[in-house]
């Protein structure tokens, strides 16, 4: 038995050898590892992050195990194994993470793939084996399959056009009258360009954008009632499938029904704010004639004010004639008289006016 210290270096030997024996072998340990299956995959993960793991079904002996990216165990031992453990966990690739023990990642299945790949076979509809893993990895997480993709291609797919939990789509006539129309897509997966492209609510979507706005160019209710076909023409024409992981077979019209007068309605409402803004604008000159007779009353005010202010200053002007000589009292006995003669005047007019 040999002493080492926490360096690794040799001390010697335990109490001098005291309880050393000779070695007994052991079992027999046997790695199950294919080397060159272990090569190629290593290969293959170069410059890569993940893992492969290859079992034999038959026994679950393990074939390959393999972590990308590793690193060197011979780095973790002498001098410099803490500063080299540093760097490794350190690293943005996280070497030390062994992936293939420790990473979790969804359960991988070829049965949908094989039976997808065996409907395509019978139905003699050309799938390679690619394309069908390629249409695997885009339809995982959501509620779409390999298999469903060729079912649909070979028994096309009948969607009813519900938007926001609508059983209808709603369109408006020039007339105004609503026109509510149930439709249904007969649909076939298009294999080819399945990868990348948009599903069934892309259809949906269009579809009933194309048939409000062919509702909305309708002259009234009656074009749409006496031919539901039309809508479905207009369309179809418009290569609504375009971009899909889809092929439009059909569009048909299921129901067709009338809805309320859009266009009464809001003529209504545009009378009600018409008549609103009327009044609002009625109620803006009453408060201004109101003003205006306020300042009218104020400047009557202010005028009797200043005759009352005018009529003081009389007696003072005619004390200050007495005085200068300038008004006598055979003058001041005559303005006297035109004073009473027409008090006399406007009482006399005053009785006449009350007859």
């Amino acid at each position: 038995i040999t002493l080492v210290d926490v360096y690794n270096r040799k001390q010697g030997r335990f109490q001098e050898g005291k309880f050393d024996t000779l070695p007994i072998s052991g079992k027999n340990i046997y790695s199950t590892i294919d080397i060159e299956l272990q090569k190629y995959g290593e290969h293959l993960m170069q410059n890569k992050t993940g893992a492969i793991v290859a079992i034999e079904p038959n026994s679950g002996e393990i074939l390959s195990l393999i972590s990308f990216p590793n690193y060197n165990p011979q780095e973790l031992s002498g001098r410099n194994r803490s500063n080299n453990f540093k760097k490794l966990l350190d690293d943005k690739n996280k070497p030390l993470f062994n992936r293939a023990l420790s990473g979790l990642y969804p359960p991988g299945s070829i049965f949908k793939t094989v039976q997808a790949l065996i409907a395509a076979s019978k139905a003699n509809i050309e799938l390679a084996f690619d394309r069908a893993c390629a249409i695997d990895l885009a339809t995982r997480g959501t509620s779409k399959s390999v298999l469903e993709a060729v079912r649909t291609s070979i028994n096309p797919k009948v969607i009813d056009c519900m938007i926001e939990g609508r059983e209808t789509i709603d369109g408006v006539a020039k007339d105004g009258i609503q026109v509510k129309v149930r439709v249904r897509v007969t649909v076939r997966s298009n294999l080819d360009r399945y990868v990348g492209s948009a599903q069934e609510e892309t259809v949906i979507a269009r579809v009933g954008e194309s048939i409000v706005s062919t509702i909305g160019s309708s002259e009234n209710y009656k074009a749409v009632l006496e031919n539901p076909n039309s809508i479905t023409e207009k369309v179809l024409d418009r290569g609504l499938d375009q971009g899909t992981a889809f092929e439009i077979l059909s569009i048909d019209i299921a129901d067709v029904d009338l809805g309320e007068n859009r266009g009464a309605a809001l003529r209504s409402s545009q009378a009600a704010a018409d008549k609103e803004v009327a009044q609002a604008q009625a109620e803006i000159r009453r408060a201004a004639a109101v003003a205006l007779e306020q300042e009218n009353v104020a400047k009557v005010q202010e005028m009797q004010a200043k005759l009352v202010e005018a009529e003081a200053q009389i007696p003072l002007a005619m004390a200050e004639a007495f005085k200068s000589g300038n008004l006598g009292v055979m003058d001041y006995y005559k303005l006297r008289n035109v004073e009473a003669d027409t008090e006399m005047r406007d009482s006399i007019s005053k009785g006449s006016d009350q007859d």
